[in-house]
C-alpha cells in the first residue's frame, strides 16, 4: 500500500484531465505524476531511504503538491509545516521532527539555514537554498513507480496547532489516510469532473486530505489559491471554475454579507465547512441565499473523518455532524470511560482505520489520549440521539463554569448569532472573584452596522438561561485566527487577560 497510489491510478485512467490550475499554469494528471516521479528518484539521488522524515514548509502551490508525493512514492514520510511559522515555532518544529531534507519558500530560507547544522537536515529545496526543485528534478527520472509500503507505516505527520500547549506530531499512516481520502470521496458524491477550491493550507488536515487527497484519489482538479483572497475566491466562482467549495465558518459568514451573494455562485454543486462548528443559523442562511446546503463532519487531525452530514441531502439535519462514517465507531463516555447511552453528553471517542499511528516522539501523550490503548479521546463533548446522528457541545476544555453552572460557548454564540447585526462572535470564560468564571462575548458587527450591547443582552434574555447571558460583552474590530480562518478562542483569551494587567 502506498497512498501515492491514487495519483498514479489517475495518471494511468484520466493522463490528460487537469489535475492543478494556478492561475495561467495547468499540468494535467500525467505531468503532475511524471514531476512527482522526478522528485521522488531525484530525492533517493540524494540518499533518501523509506521512513526518512521529509519536511515540506511553504504556502500552497502545484510544486508543494508534486513534491508530497514524490516524497510519497518512496516510503519517505512528509513531515507537513505550516507556510507562515515564525522563526522560532520553525525551529521548534524542525528539532522535533528532524528532516533530513526540507522544501520551503525564500521567506523562510534565512531561518532554516541557521537549523541545519544542529538537526540532521542535510539539504534545503529552495532557490538560493542548497539547490532548487528544478535542479532536484533534473536529477531525477520520468518514471518511477511507488514503493509498496506496510498498511500502517507512516505516509505523513502533521503537527496540531499548539492551541493547548506544545503542538503535537500527529503520524498518519497510508491505510489511514488512504481510508480518509475514500470516505470523503465517496460522501461527497465526487466524481473526475469536479473541480475543487483549495486556499486552506495543505499542512493541516483540512487541506492536505480533506481537499487535496480526496480530490487526486476521484480524479478531479484542483484549483489552487496560497491563501485565502476574497475577491480571487469570488472570481473563480463567479466564472465556473468551481463545483467545490471547502472553508471555514468564518469564511462563510463573510460570503453572506454580500448583498449579491445568490449572482455569484456560479456552478457551485456542493459546500462542506470543517475546523470549527457552525452555527445554525449560518447554515439555514447560506441554504435560502444560494440554494446549496453545507455539508459538515466531524474529525480532527487524530480521527479524519468520524463522521459526515450527510450522503443523501434530504437526511441532513442542520446542528449535526452527522452519523459516523462506514468502518469508523464513536461513543459518548464520561470521565471514567464508561459508555453512555443515546441522550447523554459526554466524551466523543472514536475507534477504526481512520485512527493516528500516535504522536511523534511523545509516548505519553498517545497514551493519555487513549482509552484502553484503541479508543480516541476527543476531547469534546458531544452527544448522540435516537436515529444515529451525533451532536458536538462543546470542546471540553472550553466548558465555563460559572456559579457552579456549566456553560458551553458553542451554545451562547448559536445564540449570538441569531441577533442583528452579529458577523462573527467568540465567547469565552474570564476569571471572576464572585462567579468563578464569568461568560464573555466578542463581537465583531457586520459592515457599516452598529450593535447596542444593551439590545443583545436583551435578545440573549429570551433565548438562554440566565446564568448563560453574558456577563461582558465587547464589540471589537477583529477576532485572532489561525491561517486557516479558525477563531482561536485561547489567544483571544490571552490577550484579554494580559491587557487587563496594564
Amino acid at each position: 500500500m502506498n497512498l501515492a497510489r491514487n495519483l498514479e491510478s489517475s495518471a494511468i485512467y484520466f493522463p490528460d484531465r487537469p489535475a492543478i490550475r494556478q492561475g495561467s499554469l495547468e499540468w494535467t494528471y500525467a505531468e503532475l505524476n511524471e514531476r512527482a516521479n522526478k522528485v521522488a528518484t531525484g530525492l533517493m539521488k540524494l540518499g533518501i531511504k523509506p521512513g526518512d522524515y521529509i519536511g515540506l514548509c511553504s504556502l500552497n502551490s502545484a510544486d508543494w503538491i508534486a513534491f508530497y508525493f514524490g516524497v510519497l512514492k518512496i516510503g519517505a514520510v512528509a513531515i507537513t509545516l505550516s507556510g507562515l511559522l515564525t522563526g522560532d515555532e520553525l525551529a521548534f518544529l524542525i528539532t522535533h521532527s528532524k528532516p533530513k531534507v526540507l522544501f520551503t519558500d525564500p521567506s523562510k530560507l534565512e531561518d532554516v539555514m541557521r537549523l541545519k547544522s544542529d538537526n540532521g537536515l542535510q539539504t534545503v529545496i529552495c532557490s538560493d537554498g542548497d539547490m532548487d526543485l528544478s535542479h532536484l528534478m533534473r536529477m531525477g527520472e520520468r518514471a518511477f513507480q511507488a514503493i509498496d509500503m506496510d498498511r500502517l507505516d507512516t505516509a505523513a505527520v502533521l503537527y496540531t496547532g499548539g492551541t493547548t500547549g506544545a503542538p503535537k506530531g500527529v503520524m498518519l499512516s497510508h491505510e489511514g489516510m488512504n481510508f480518509a481520502a475514500r470516505a470523503i470521496a465517496y460522501y461527497e458524491h465526487s466524481v473526475p469532473t469536479d473541480q475543487a477550491l483549495c486556499f486552506l493550507p495543505f499542512n493541516h488536515v483540512f487541506g492536505q486530505n480533506h481537499i487535496m487527497n480526496s480530490t487526486i484519489y476521484s480524479s478531479g482538479c484542483l484549483e489552487l489559491l496560497p491563501a485565502f483572497d476574497m475577491d480571487r475566491v469570488l472570481e473563480a466562482i463567479a466564472a465556473g471554475r468551481v463545483t467545490k467549495f471547502f472553508a471555514v465558518p468564518t469564511v462563510y459568514v463573510r460570503f453572506l454579507s454580500l448583498p449579491d451573494l445568490e449572482k455569484k455562485v456560479g456552478k457551485l454543486r456542493y459546500c462542506f465547512s470543517a475546523a470549527a462548528s457552525m452555527a445554525r443559523e449560518i447554515v439555514k442562511q447560506w441554504k435560502e441565499r444560494t440554494g446549496v446546503t453545507i455539508a459538515e463532519s466531524y474529525g480532527m487531525t487524530e480521527v479524519m473523518p468520524t463522521t459526515f452530514n450527510h450522503f443523501y441531502p434530504e437526511f441532513h439535519v442542520v446542528g449535526s455532524v452527522g452519523p459516523v462514517v462506514h468502518g469508523v465507531e464513536a461513543q459518548i463516555r464520561d470521565v471514567e470511560g464508561n459508555v453512555l447511552s443515546q441522550g447523554q453528553e459526554g466524551e466523543v471517542c472514536i475507534r477504526g482505520r481512520n485512527v493516528m499511528k500516535g504522536y511523534l516522539n511523545n509516548p505519553e501523550a498517545t497514551i493519555a489520549g487513549m482509552w484502553n490503548g484503541e479508543w480516541f479521546r476527543s476531547g469534546d463533548i458531544g452527544v448522540l440521539d435516537d436515529r444515529g446522528y451525533f451532536y458536538i457541545v462543546d470542546r471540553l476544555k472550553d466548558l465555563i463554569i460559572t456559579g457552579g453552572e456549566n456553560v458551553y460557548p458553542r451554545e451562547v454564540e448559536e445564540a449570538l448569532y441569531t441577533q442583528p447585526g452579529v458577523e462573527e462572535c467568540a465567547v469565552i470564560g474570564l476569571p471572576d472573584k464572585e462567579w468563578g468564571e464569568k461568560v464573555s462575548a466578542y463581537i465583531v458587527p457586520k459592515p457599516g452596522q452598529q450593535i447596542s450591547t444593551n439590545d443583545l443582552k436583551a435578545g440573549l434574555k429570551t433565548l438562554l438561561s440566565p446564568f448563560k447571558v453574558p456577563k461582558k460583552i465587547e464589540i471589537v474590530k477583529e477576532l485572532p485566527k489561525s491561517p486557516a480562518g479558525k477563531i482561536l478562542k485561547r489567544e483571544l483569551k490571552r490577550q484579554v487577560l494580559e491587557e487587563s494587567k496594564h
